[in-house]
């Protein structure tokens, strides 16, 4: 039984008003973190020769593994052949950001296209593309993208196509579902009454209308895209190791693990922080999108 005041206001009413309060600052927390976290990403990476104190790959023995100093040249230490950690992050996030921005559009390009295509059209050109997902989503994505570049061989171009190779899949899958559910509406019908074409239909009606799902996924895609990215690179499987990588950091970090423990410690935290904020800015954008989750 509900217990009401005098004047008809559920007594849980301001308790209520408080959750939701509290769940609309949560979520401005994570808009505001995971903007951040792209805006320091893109400074970094766009700004790393003017932001660096020192050359990535400038090696110095006589300072090699100097602990943290927040007060002299090496804010964040040097590794085991004398290169500034702190620079070799900053250079480090300009990988980062090209794979993860590449990975999302071209995996974007091709997962909406085919998707859409597929919801739309249905039948024996829904099963061929469907048969194309199912052969490349057999393969676990890692393994995927280590065998491509074993195959091809290292390079930067070589990881974007590797790490795009079965990234596009879920871009397919949302879009096609959504395809299908609008194809029969009736603003699709009234078009098709009006004589406009497929195409014209697919660009200004489906297209519009699967958007904002694309954008939520676009940060997913690189936060995921960052990590397969670190981890192709800690095996000795990404960019030449000439470039410095948030991965490749960690990997010539397991021979010190216990004697120079910031070796390992930033470069971790800096792909930590850089997909928790992708992951937090992806969440908060399918909270306002999604009807569902805003109206609550």
């Amino acid at each position: 039984m509900m217990i009401t005041t005098g004047n008809s206001i559920p007594a849980g009413s301001g308790r209520w008003r408080r959750f939701r309060r509290s769940c609309r600052h949560i979520m401005g927390f994570k808009a505001g973190f995971g903007l951040a976290t792209v805006a320091a990403l893109l400074v970094m990476g766009l700004f790393s020769p003017w932001l660096a104190p020192h050359p990535p790959n400038e090696q110095d023995l006589m300072v090699a593994m100097m602990p943290p100093d927040w007060t002299g040249p090496h804010v964040l230490g040097t590794d085991h052949v004398g290169r500034d950690i702190l620079s070799r992050i900053i250079y480090g996030s300009r990988v980062s950001l090209i794979i993860a921005l590449s990975v999302a559009l071209f995996a974007g390009v091709v997962g909406v296209t085919l998707g859409v295509v597929a919801g739309y059209f249905g039948g024996r050109v829904d099963a061929a593309i469907q048969k194309v997902v199912e052969i490349f989503w057999s393969f676990p994505p890692l393994m995927l993208a280590i065998a491509i570049v074993a195959f091809v061989g290292q390079g930067l171009a070589i990881v974007i196509i590797a790490l795009t190779a079965q990234r596009w899949i879920p871009y397919c899958r949302v879009t096609r579902a959504e395809a299908m559910a609008l194809r029969g509406r009736e603003f699709i019908m009234a078009a098709r009454t009006l004589g406009a074409s497929d195409g014209f239909i697919i660009r200004h009606h489906i297209l519009p209308n699967v958007i904002l799902s694309i954008i939520v996924m676009t940060s997913f895609a690189m936060a995921n895209a960052i990590i397969a990215e670190s981890s192709l690179s800690f095996l000795g499987l990404g960019v030449p190791s000439s470039i410095p990588t948030w991965g490749g950091m960690l990997s010539d970090s397991r021979a010190y693990i216990s004697s120079a423990w910031w070796m390992a410690l930033f470069p971790g935290l800096a792909i930590f922080l850089t997909v928790l904020g992708l992951n937090l800015l992806g969440d908060a954008l399918r909270n306002q999108f999604d009807p569902k989750l805003r109206s609550h």
